[in-house]
């Protein structure tokens, strides 16, 4: 009884033995290990390119931190540092008209006047010749981001970036500054020098001051701004509308003195050439 009670004991460990080392349970095992191996394999290279990515965005971040470090404020900035520049300008013009043509003190200047040309610096040439020159400009005329940032010898090689300038300058000089600029200006001279408070009366007047003056204005445009406009629409975008106001200033200052000289022999002729010099205020 004993003895067959050992061999019993004996087959049963032989049997287990036999069956942990079966192809079934070796395979299974060794599957199981590979897949371990796998997901481990595949949790690193997951790791190492977050890692990776990670380390390539900070690497970007760092190098976009460093360019913009290393621009101008007119670069980062450019629509904020020709808006000061427009409406400090446009302030600086009038003011010098004040004091230089109507030789007024400086406990004298109007500054309720020059308030008002503070605002259209402010609102039409810093805002709204903006939104046409550059946002505008920037659809209508494509190639003018690209053609602004090439050298002067391959500017005269890009056939359809002077073609698009030449555009640019022909809308400035034959739609925007006679159709839009002048009225807007006259009207504003109105709201300065005019008696009445009603604003159809400013648009009226000084629309049909504009008309009596359109031949000798658009002439005086033409020969300044069409120069002008040729080299500004060549410049970069952050430096061209800074450009126009500082032209701008000095066309300013040359109408103020060129007609601040005239002989006021008849005092209503005087009176009109005053209340016209008054406000030179700004020209585009």
């Amino acid at each position: 009884s004993t003895s067959m009670l050992s061999r019993r004991l004996i087959s049963s460990r032989s049997s287990s033995i036999t069956w942990l080392r079966s192809p079934v349970l070796v395979r299974r095992s060794t599957n199981t290990t590979t897949n371990n191996a796998a997901k481990q394999t595949a949790s690193k290279s997951e790791s190492s390119t977050a890692q990776s990515t990670t380390t390539t965005t900070s690497t970007k971040s760092s190098e976009q931190i460093a360019t913009d470090a290393s621009k101008s404020f007119a670069e980062r900035n450019p629509f904020v540092f020709q808006l000061g520049v427009a409406t400090a300008k446009t302030s600086a013009a009038d003011i010098l008209v004040q004091v230089v043509v109507d030789k007024k003190k400086w406990n004298e200047i109007d500054y309720k006047r020059n308030a008002i040309f503070v605002v259209f610096g402010f609102a039409y040439l810093g805002g709204f010749q903006y939104w046409l020159m550059v946002n505008k400009f920037n659809k209508w005329f494509p190639t003018r981001t690209r053609f602004a940032k090439l050298p002067l010898a391959e500017k005269v090689k890009d056939v359809a970036g002077m073609m698009d300038a030449a555009k640019m300058v022909a809308f400035d000089v034959f739609v925007h500054l006679p159709l839009i600029y002048f009225p807007s200006y006259y009207t504003c001279k109105e709201i300065v020098t005019g008696t009445s408070w009603n604003p159809l009366v400013w648009v009226k007047d000084g629309c049909t001051k504009y008309w009596n003056n359109k031949e000798e204005d658009c002439l005086a445009m033409i020969k300044l701004w069409g120069p002008s406009d040729c080299i500004q629409f060549s410049m970069p975008i952050h430096i061209s509308m800074p450009f126009r106001h500082m032209v701008s200033f000095f066309w300013t200052a040359y109408v103020s003195f060129t007609r601040g000289g005239v002989e006021d022999d008849d005092k209503e002729g005087a009176s009109q050439v005053k209340r016209r010099l008054s406000v030179s205020g700004d020209s585009a």
